[in-house]
């Protein structure tokens, strides 16, 4: 474990920044058989609380112990102390009774989140704030007990960073509108919504529902702790920092104010975190609907609206999460928006490099991840079309970067032999000056690296793997 001075000597000024994790945390380690030591061998702190607290639900034995389990599994990059995900456990162990106490007294001093900037598809960045690993656990046994109360309230139409929700399920949502004949959207855009929160309208609504002002005040710390940008600390007042588990959920509760003033006038309407579609009968209508949002956004929420990305228009003319809509025979129905299959190329044209260094076993694995994962989104979608020369496109790279591997002519020669290539033409095309990415859609290669060869060797095709798990 890395300590520079850019940690603000966090260890030290911190140590009562752990947090309590109760007996049964390590039943996923195992040494020879048997289980790692406990975290925790005994609760004896006695904190004159009442039970019924809510942070002391929080701080339970077994919320905590959840909340470990659930930062190790997820692992990720530590934060300004520089402690790494394996060294987390004996941390927690050793400071246990210092961080609980600090906990209930209400001294605890969350450490700044660590800038890390991520790109988005615009060229911009996105910017993140990624606590340190003990902060991380904190903040999911928060979210752990808060999570449950709030799902009560949020809206039937609010499907982002909720549990057994999800993007398909958005999706579904707007097609049900568009079936019913609402074929005009307002594609709300919120400018840098998590940059511009307004943490005292975050706090008051907060306390409207969580009547232990500890827990308040321990949510308000960690709103305000601060960012560490390449050695500089940087304070922050407004906006919620990205990155910590209870970001979403701070964020679904602002803009439930949102929703539940939506639900009541009747508009139909779909929200997956800050992506918000209206949808009307009419442009004409849109816009009248527009004008009554606006004010609820700029002035109740005191959020901005961008109004050069929002947009009032048909339904098949916005992308929405990846996807874009499409009418056929009075039906709507999904397709994959252009710029989410150029997204996919860049991605497939990254592993598939001539000089990334990658082993074929390993491309071959990282190649099949992304199949997957990219069809079982984009699965609702009307796509065989497209896939067709998506995977013509992708047997070539992988043909090119064979035939680069093999680089010597006795190589290429005696491996088109073994592939079945008569003699003479094997030392002809063994020979050739022709680039290879050329040569990848010659015959020769076409008819000897053929996609039967593919399929035993593993790979998959992105055709084969939609027709299997096309709903």
């Amino acid at each position: 474990m890395k300590i520079t001075e850019n940690t603000l000597e966090c260890r030290k000024l911190n140590k009562e920044t752990i947090i309590n994790c109760g007996n049964s945390v390590e039943h996923e380690i195992h040494r020879n058989g048997q289980s790692d030591s406990r975290m925790i061998e005994k609760d004896n702190i006695n904190t004159n609380k009442p039970a019924e607290g809510m942070l002391e639900r929080i701080l339970s034995k077994d919320n905590m112990n959840k909340a470990y389990l659930k930062v190790k599994r997820n692992k990720g990059a530590g934060g300004v102390d520089k402690m790494e995900i394996d060294e987390l456990l004996e941390y927690l162990k050793t400071h246990r009774e210092e961080i609980l106490t600090s906990l209930l007294k209400g001294n605890y001093k969350p450490y700044p989140v660590r800038r890390v900037e991520i790109p988005k598809e615009n060229g911009k960045t996105r910017k993140l704030g990624i606590p340190t690993l003990t902060d991380r656990v904190i903040q999911q046994a928060i979210l752990q007990v808060l999570s449950p109360i709030y799902e009560k309230k949020f809206s039937e139409r609010s499907y982002g960073f909720r549990p057994n929700r999800g993007c398909h399920d958005a999706l579904k949502k707007c097609q049900e509108y568009a079936n019913q004949g609402y074929w005009y959207v307002i594609d709300m855009d919120l400018e840098k919504f998590f940059d511009t929160v307004n943490q005292s309208m975050l706090m008051e609504i907060l306390s409207r529902t969580i009547k232990d002002n500890r827990v308040l005040s321990l949510i308000q710390k960690f709103l305000n702790a601060g960012i560490m940008d390449k050695g500089m600390f940087i304070k922050n007042e407004v906006g919620i920092p990205q990155g910590g588990p209870i970001s979403p959920l701070l964020a679904n509760i602002m803009l439930n104010e949102l929703d539940q003033e939506l639900d009541k006038w009747g508009y139909r309407f779909v929200r997956y975190a800050d992506d918000i579609l209206i949808f009307t009968k009419s442009k004409r209508a849109g816009h009248r609907q527009y004008q009554r949002v606006s004010k609820i956004i700029e002035g109740k929420l005191k959020l901005r609206i961008n109004k050069e990305k929002t947009i009032i228009c048909n339904l098949n003319k916005i992308k929405y999460l990846g996807y874009a809509f499409y009418r056929t025979k009075g039906k709507c129905r999904f397709r994959v928006h252009p710029k989410s299959i150029s997204k996919l190329k860049d991605k497939l044209r990254v592993v598939t490099g001539r000089s990334n260094g990658m082993s074929i076993e390993g491309r071959k694995l990282k190649l099949n991840q992304i199949i997957r994962g990219w069809v079982q989104y984009f699965k609702l979608a009307d796509m065989k079309s497209i896939l067709q020369p998506i995977d013509e496109w992708l047997r070539r790279r992988i043909r090119m970067i064979t035939w680069k591997r093999w680089k010597k002519i006795r190589t290429k020669f005696g491996n088109l032999q073994k592939l079945g290539v008569e003699k003479g033409k094997a030392w002809q095309w063994a020979n050739t000056r022709k680039s290879y990415w050329h040569t990848a859609n010659s015959w020769i290669l076409a008819t000897t690296l053929n996609n039967d060869r593919f399929e035993k060797q593993g790979y998959l095709s992105f055709l084969k793997y939609y027709l299997e798990v096309r709903v």
